[in-house]
């Protein structure tokens, strides 16, 4: 599946590589310095393969000189002892690089395996899944990415691209009312999305004009009556501990989004291992 790419990813694989390195791979300083070898990594799991920008961005910032020849693209489905990446050049530099790369492959190939796998359980419905802001420290739009790459979609990126205004913005402007036109008025064109706890905050929401309305913790039956009272004008995105249990009964009650922290933050990542030929 395309995605367009983060513009973030030179500066994060720095972060990574700084922290992993830091002064030199000491380890590495036993091998010949002119010792040239090939590696494969390959995947022991099934999942979704996804973070390859990043490993090839890597390996460029530790030693652009190294080939890489791939063998499958991203989002395409890995299957165990499959073949992800022949490697050829310098063995001090493709070990050096080889726990960052992994790093960033198996933690992305998670988070793209279990948003293909929520996407999966709710494709005879119209509602999207939406990710949430539960992202690991520094990879934000690199796993917001692998999101999409599974399937799924996104919500903000951050606390700058959209309004979602809670139980405490409400209280300390006054009313949903006064809270949408103050965010209205300051950033004519952000998103504007109000959190509500009952149905007669829904019609407040409603009647303010807000863009988004998210139901949090609603029962089945409270979510049933928010679709039915919504006229149209606003979009619906249910969200607070939703199970997998309770996923597809609230996704067929045609609310239009459901937010899920657990695309990114309950990721097991996969298994994935550099081998040296």
């Amino acid at each position: 599946m395309p995605s367009s790419l983060p513009t973030d990813i030179y500066d994060v694989v720095s972060l990574c590589l700084e922290e992993d390195v830091g002064t030199g791979d000491i380890t590495a300083q036993l091998i010949p310095e002119d010792k040239i070898l090939s590696a494969t990594i390959i995947s022991r799991e099934s999942g979704v393969f996804c973070g390859r920008p990043w490993a090839e961005q890597v390996f460029q910032q530790v030693d652009s000189s190294v080939l890489l020849d791939w063998m499958i693209d991203e989002g395409a489905t890995l299957c165990p002892n499959q073949e992800i990446v022949a490697i050829h050049g310098s063995a001090r530099s493709i070990l050096t690089a080889e726990r960052t790369a992994l790093n960033f492959l198996q933690t992305l190939s998670a988070t793209a395996t279990q948003s293909h796998h929520y996407a999966s359980l709710v494709k005879h419905t119209a509602t999207r899944l939406l990710d949430t802001r539960k992202t690991l420290p520094a990879l934000r739009s690199a796993q917001k990415y692998a999101v999409r790459i599974g399937g799924c979609f996104n919500h903000r990126m951050g606390l700058y691209d959209a309004f979602l205004i809670k139980e405490n913005h409400i209280r300390a402007c006054g009313s949903i009312a006064s809270a949408v036109v103050k965010a209205k008025s300051l950033h004519p064109g952000k998103p504007v999305e109000i959190e509500v706890q009952n149905l007669d905050e829904l019609q407040q929401t409603i009647t303010a004009g807000a863009d988004i309305v998210m139901l949090d913790n609603f029962t089945i039956e409270e979510t049933r009556a928010a679709v039915e009272l919504n006229t149209g004008t606003v979009k619906l995105e249910a969200s607070g501990g939703i199970e997998t249990d309770r996923l597809v009964t609230i996704a067929e009650t045609g609310v239009d989004y459901i937010s899920l922290g657990a695309l990114t933050k309950n990721c097991q990542a996969i298994d994935l291992s550099l081998l040296i030929r």
